[in-house]
C-alpha cells in the first residue's frame, strides 16, 4: 500500500489480515459461483469488453459530479476508516468514494475495471462510528472478493429488462438471468457481512447496524436478542404456504432481510472458521489460483445441505425428510398446507368434519 494509505488509522488496535483471501470469509455459495468465473480462461477480457456497453463511465462522471468525495478534506472520519478497512483486510489500492444525497440509508460497491464505493447521506446520518466502519468494511469486502463487477452487471440487466419488457421472450431471457445473479448477490451480501465483522471486529456494533436499517434511529427502543429471536420466528413459523411466500418475498431483492443477516452473522461469529481468522489461520491470496472449482462446489452444496438438514422452516424440513426417506408424504404434505384433509386419499373420501380449518393441524411438528 502506498506509505499514507494507512495515516490517521484510528487508535484502537485492531488485527490485519496481511494477503488474506476473500475465500476466507465468503459465504461457500458466492465462494464457489466466484472460483468457477475466475477459472474461465478469457473471463476478464470478455468483461472489458462488455464494459464499453454498460454506463459504468457515465456512474463514474455521475457520482464525481454530483455527490461528494471522500478525502482528507470532505468526510474525512469515513476517509479514515476507508483507509483502515482496506489497511486490515490488505487491499492494496484504495477504491474512490462518494458520499450521495439520498435519504435512503443505503451503500453499495460498483464498477468493471475499480471498484468505487458510494454511500448515502441516509446511512451516514443513521449509525454512529463503530457501525459505520463495519459498513465500510463491507463495502472494502465487495470490493476485494470482485462483487462489484457483477453488481454492475445486475444493475444493468435490471434496467435493460424494464427496456425490453414489451418483448415477451427477450424479458424472459433477461429475467431469468437477473434473478440468478440476485440469489447469487444475497449470498454476496452474507460474505460482505463476514468482512465488515472481520474489518470492524465488534460483533455488537454489526448487530446494533443492522437494526437501525431494520427500525431506524431507535437503539432504545430495540433489542439484539429480541431481533435475533424475531429471526427465529420468521424462519420456523407457519406452514408450508408461508415457505412458499417467503421464497416469492425475497425473490426480487437483491439482500437478504435484514434479521436473517443478522442472524447469519452472529453463527459465523461464533463459529470455528472466524475464529481461525481471528488466530491468523486464513486462505491467503497468493494461493488462490490453485483453489479447485470441484473442491468449492462440493464445500457449497454441503453448506446447502447442511442448512437444509438444519433448517426449521417447514418447507426445508419437507426436503430434508424426503431425502431421508420418510413416510407418508401425502399426508406432511397435506398437514404442511394446512391440514385440508385428515388422511388418506381424496378430500371427497373423507367424513365430514365441525372442526374449523385454522384449527387444523400444521406441518411444523
Amino acid at each position: 500500500m502506498p506509505e499514507d494509505s494507512h495515516e490517521n488509522v484510528p487508535s484502537r488496535q485492531r488485527r490485519r489480515f496481511e494477503g488474506i483471501s476473500s475465500r476466507a470469509y465468503e459465504h461457500p455459495a458466492d465462494r464457489s459461483a466466484l472460483v468457477a468465473l475466475r477459472k474461465l480462461s478469457g473471463f476478464d477480457t470478455v468483461f472489458k469488453a462488455l464494459s464499453g456497453l454498460l454506463p459504468e463511465r457515465s456512474l463514474r462522471l455521475l457520482f464525481l459530479s454530483d455527490s461528494v468525495r471522500v478525502s482528507d478534506a470532505q468526510f474525512a472520519h469515513l476517509n479514515d476508516m476507508l483507509r483502515d478497512a482496506c489497511y486490515i483486510l490488505d487491499l492494496e489500492k484504495v477504491p474512490p468514494m462518494y458520499v450521495n444525497q439520498d435519504p435512503q440509508p443505503n451503500a453499495m460497491c460498483i464498477g468493471l475495471d475499480e471498484p468505487i464505493i458510494v454511500v448515502t447521506t441516509g446511512l451516514v446520518e443513521l449509525l454512529d462510528e463503530e457501525e459505520m466502519r463495519a459498513v465500510v468494511g463491507h463495502e472494502v469486502g465487495h470490493a476485494l472478493s470482485g462483487h462489484s463487477v457483477y453488481r454492475t452487471i445486475l444493475l444493468f440487466l435490471t434496467s435493460l429488462a424494464l427496456r425490453v419488457a414489451w418483448i415477451p421472450l427477450g424479458n424472459l431471457a433477461i429475467m431469468a438471468i437477473v434473478t440468478a445473479l440476485r440469489e447469487w448477490f444475497r449470498k454476496s451480501e452474507l460474505s460482505a457481512d463476514r468482512a465488515g465483522l472481520l474489518v470492524g471486529q465488534d460483533l455488537q456494533a454489526s448487530m446494533r447496524g443492522l437494526m437501525k436499517i431494520a427500525g431506524g434511529n431507535h437503539l432504545h427502543e430495540m433489542n439484539v436478542d429480541a431481533f435475533l429471536a424475531q429471526a427465529e420466528e420468521y424462519e420456523a413459523g407457519g406452514d408450508l404456504r408461508d415457505s412458499v411466500l417467503k421464497i416469492l418475498n425475497v425473490m426480487p431483492r437483491s439482500h437478504p432481510f435484514t434479521t436473517v443477516r443478522a442472524a447469519e452473522l452472529k453463527k459465523w461469529a461464533e463459529s470455528r472458521d472466524y475464529q481461525r481468522i481471528m488466530d491468523g489461520h486464513y486462505p491467503r491470496r497468493d494461493e488462490d489460483r490453485d483453489t479447485s472449482v470441484t473442491d468449492s462446489f462440493r464445500q457449497s452444496a454441503s453448506s446447502y445441505a447442511s442448512d437444509v438438514k438444519s433448517s426449521k422452516d417447514p418447507l426445508m424440513k419437507l426436503v430434508s425428510d424426503i431425502a431421508g426417506g420418510a413416510g407418508d408424504l401425502g399426508g406432511r404434505v397435506r398437514r404442511g398446507f394446512g391440514g385440508f384433509a385428515t388422511g388418506g386419499g381424496s378430500p371427497k373420501d373423507q367424513p365430514p368434519t365441525d372442526r374449523p380449518d385454522d384449527e387444523s393441524p400444521n406441518g411444523s411438528s
